[in-house]
């Protein structure tokens, strides 16, 4: 029924910005307009939008008082070699953490915009295979 379109990004300079996020995320350009750009990503479906803002905005939130939580993370494969690749291209990052299942790390873009980066392990819940599996059986149960 729904599926995530697109995020949108608050930047303060969209040509500096639409370069950085095509070297450091790999996304395409769609189009452009007047204050913004809009990319896809080579797999999955959710597109990305950078919104030009005059001051930078906040991309993530607090929580308790104490920590902050990003908003929504990106999801890879091999978090190692994307963390290296990252860092080679002068990213801000931090280290690579196990919470459990999952990998992550943070990553901040030219505006200071934090980001998740997770890998979950074939066993979490959370995996992309059990996901799919879930999603088959909910459609299955629906057709019955």
């Amino acid at each position: 029924m729904f599926t995530i379109g697109s995020i949108f990004i608050p930047v303060t300079d969209i040509q500096k910005s639409t370069v950085w996020y095509e070297s450091n995320l790999g996304v395409k350009k769609i189009d452009s307009w007047e204050e913004g750009a809009g990319f896809y990503f080579p797999s999955g479906s959710a597109q990305l939008a950078l919104v030009q803002v005059d001051t930078p905005q906040p991309t993530e939130f607090v929580i308790k008082g104490k920590r902050r939580n990003v908003y929504y993370n990106f999801v890879v494969q091999d978090i190692e070699a994307v963390h290296r690749q990252l860092n080679a291209n002068g990213v801000v990052t931090t280290e690579i953490e196990e919470f459990g299942d999952m990998k992550g790390f943070d990553f901040y873009d030219p505006d200071g915009n934090p980001f998740s980066v997770v890998n979950e392990e074939e066993g979490s819940p959370f995996h992309s295979d059990h996901i799919k599996k879930q999603q088959e059986h909910d459609k299955t149960s629906a057709c019955e």
